[in-house]
């Protein structure tokens, strides 16, 4: 069971490269330290943050703030010394594992339905949620995040990976060529991200240097406890970023950065948002665009390999979209890792159903039945003496 939620790193079998990586991460950084934190920096991240379940020590949010509130000027110290040294305290890298079974998952007998929430204790989380804080603006201040993540940045929503995708297809009916789309199912996403690869990436970015040592030991000797009844189980955890993690989702998007600046050809276009990648290629033929699409995934498998994460071939599908009018083949042969993906004729990204033609007739039914349901069920709590009015269903329905 814990293998499923505290995946460990299998060193057994690194080639070259991972090794190199290795060495990488372990060596210290000579750029500048990032300055102290700031009293008003520390109130305002505890402030923003809610109250939800405590970690191992039992420490609510609430108690966090009155204890800020008395003594904050410890509070920041206590911070800055982190920060100084380099060190994230021990006590704060436990997680409390919680198995939560997914949405739609509750009649399946695998391990994999399960979504482990970790609870971690308040003090981690605001410190975590600093330190994310400061590398979210410096690598967006030199602009080394890839503009096509859409996930986990401001300003930014799966509305506008919508809209960029959808040019991006329009452009290929203007001008009469195919586009395939190939959507990439990441296999634990959060639990499958490898330390040392995202070390390297804030090493290129020429991250600070405090910042730097002090997420290189919040990547370090980390626990994780399971309790069911009267029976405990702990293990070390040597991967992943914790689901519940403040800097968890920024340090997804540095880790997931150098696949969206592979060498992709100026026809293909990525579009992502968090783990939800999703790949056009366009091509004057079905042929031209199916082998281009061939080309750009073994790029990708590589990719996996040498950051050891693992995509999904089952899940992963492919789509091709046109509104040509000729007879041509419709059927597309991509493969991933050797593997042929599933061809479908509407897919599914963030939300919206894209169908063959870019119409979004799926999506529209889709929405249509979901609504019809839900007046139905509003329909039946009217009544003449208590529920809603008739004339609050005649606006709903209208």
């Amino acid at each position: 069971m814990m293998d499923t939620f505290a995946p460990k790193d299998n060193n057994l079998d690194d080639n070259d490269y991972h090794k190199a990586v290795q060495t990488l991460a372990e060596q210290p950084v000579n750029t500048e330290d990032d300055r102290e934190f700031t009293k008003e920096e520390v109130g305002n991240t505890i402030a923003s943050m809610n109250n939800k379940a405590p970690g191992t020590d039992g420490i609510t949010g609430n108690i966090y703030k009155q204890v800020f509130n008395i003594v904050p000027t410890f509070i920041t110290a206590l911070y800055n010394g982190c920060l100084k040294q380099g060190i994230f305290p021990a006590n704060w890298k436990e997680a409390k594992i919680i198995p939560c079974i997914k949405p739609g998952r509750e009649k399946s007998t695998e391990m994999t339905k399960y979504r482990p929430i970790s609870l971690l204790n308040y003090g981690g989380k605001v410190l975590e949620k600093l330190i994310i804080n400061r590398i979210n603006h410096h690598i967006s201040s030199t602009g080394y995040l890839n503009k096509n993540q859409y996930g986990f940045r401001p300003q930014t929503s799966s509305i506008d990976a919508v809209l960029a995708l959808k040019e991006y297809i329009k452009d290929d009916f203007r001008t009469g060529e195919v586009t395939i789309l190939v959507s990439l199912d990441v296999e634990s996403a959060f639990n499958a991200v490898w330390w040392p690869a995202i070390l390297k990436s804030l090493y290129d970015s020429r991250c600070p240097r405090n910042l730097h040592n002090l997420t290189r030991s919040y990547f370090s000797k980390r626990r994780a406890t399971l309790q069911t009844n009267n029976i405990k189980i702990e293990a070390i955890i040597t991967r992943g970023c914790p689901q519940g993690s403040c800097c968890g989702p920024g340090m997804w998007n540095i880790y997931y950065n150098s696949l969206l600046n592979l060498n992709f050809t100026h026809r293909t276009k990525t579009v992502a948002f968090a783990d939800d990648l999703i790949l056009a290629i366009r091509g004057r033929t079905v042929t031209e665009a199916e082998n281009m699409a061939n080309i750009e995934l073994t790029k990708i498998a590589a990719w996996a390999r040498d950051n050891k994460i693992h995509f999904n071939e089952q899940k992963s599908k492919t789509i091709s979209i046109s509104r040509r009018k000729r007879k041509e083949r419709k059927d597309v042969m991509i493969y991933l890792n050797s593997r042929p993906l599933t061809q479908v004729q509407s897919l599914k990204y963030l939300g919206i159903i894209l169908d063959t033609k870019l119409t979004f007739k799926d999506h529209i039914n889709y929405i249509t039945q979901k609504c019809s349901k839900l007046i139905f069920a509003l329909s039946k709590s009217a009544k003449v003496n208590w529920g809603l009015g008739h004339g609050a269903l005649k606006t709903i329905t209208i």
